[in-house]
């Protein structure tokens, strides 16, 4: 307990959480305090292109192995099994409609990659080393999940059907395409690519990280003020519990395919993310009739910010005690 407390309070005055705060503090105070939409678009590009990027340098100076093979199957598994899960507790905990328990079931699924971003930070100030491939394991996770509501939703009969427009909207979303691209970039232009572009997207990575929170920030509040009425205290206790859930499924799998400490924390913590960019992207093509103020405050207004002040220190803790890093 004592070493998840200081990894804790070391990363809540870190300031990538505290660009976030500051952000969630400003909206909640009704400031007029807003980042322009296109330098917020901006800023998730560079993050998407640097993420992919230095992910696909790391493989191509690792290489290619069964590892990440059989990470890449037990990334796209459990981005399937975790959105049954989640429906089924929603069910349990809550009164939601069938159609918004697979749409919040589906962004559970999927990942949030500035989630993933922050505890790659905070290993890197550790010095816990971790497996660059993590990144496509990412970027595997971010479709099946959507796939997962859509049956869930099917299964109790919504009427929704998988057509073309669907699949194209899930598998050519903006961020998966720039960020399995960049991906395949770093990959073939290996350490020389990066050499040449470290100057831009290594050095000012935590500075954009943190205008990007900060932004963040500020949509989680207003979320959090608008679904006021509309979120329960069962949905509430499902947004905690569901990354305490997910981050317990991907452990003992990290730990069975031979991960570093750091690799065990990082697919954790993409277990336990939801995402907030592709999935209510697909969602208002496939489910329309879900609710956004739902879905998109569970997973960016209380679960966003739970795994940023509690959630990853409690991943990196228990990966590094059980691997022994």
């Amino acid at each position: 307990m004592d070493a998840i407390l200081s990894v804790m309070a070391q990363n809540l005055v870190s300031p990538i959480i505290l660009s976030f705060a500051l952000g969630l503090l400003a909206a909640v105070a009704r400031s007029s305090l807003s980042v322009p939409e296109a330098a917020a678009k901006a800023l998730s590009i560079y993050l998407l292109f640097a993420i992919g990027f230095k992910g696909g340098a790391s493989v191509a100076a690792h290489g290619l192995d069964w590892t990440l093979g059989f990470a890449l199957i037990a990334g796209l598994a459990l981005s399937l099994v975790i959105p049954v899960i989640a429906f089924a507790l929603l069910r349990g905990l809550t009164r939601l409609s069938a159609v918004d328990a697979a749409a919040v079931a589906g962004h559970y699924g999927s990942i949030s990659i500035v989630t993933f971003v922050s505890a790659t930070a905070i290993l890197t100030s550790r010095a816990i080393g971790h497996e660059g491939y993590m990144v496509a394991v990412a970027a595997a996770m971010e479709a099946p999940a959507i796939v997962a509501a859509l049956w869930l939703a099917a299964r109790s009969g919504t009427g929704v059907k998988m057509d073309w427009e669907l699949w194209r909207e899930v598998l050519l979303n903006g961020s998966i395409v720039l960020l399995v691209g960049a991906f395949v970039i770093g990959a073939i232009t290996g350490e020389r690519g990066l050499a040449e572009i470290e100057s831009f997207i290594v050095s000012p990575f935590k500075g954009v990280l943190c205008l990007f929170l900060l932004d963040m920030g500020l949509v989680a509040g207003r979320g959090l003020k608008q679904a006021r009425g509309v979120l329960s205290g069962g949905a509430v206790v499902f947004a905690v519990l569901m990354p305490l859930v997910g981050a317990a499924l991907a452990l003992p799998v990290g730990m069975v395919l031979g991960l570093s400490a750091g690799g065990v924390a990082l697919f954790m913590t993409l277990a336990a993310s939801a995402s907030y960019i592709a999935v209510p992207a697909a969602m208002r093509v496939a489910l329309p009739e879900a609710n956004p103020s739902i879905y998109l405050t569970l997973s960016l207004g209380v679960t966003f910010p739970f795994n940023l002040a509690l959630g990853i220190p409690l991943y990196v803790t228990v990966a590094e005690r059980l691997s022994g890093g």
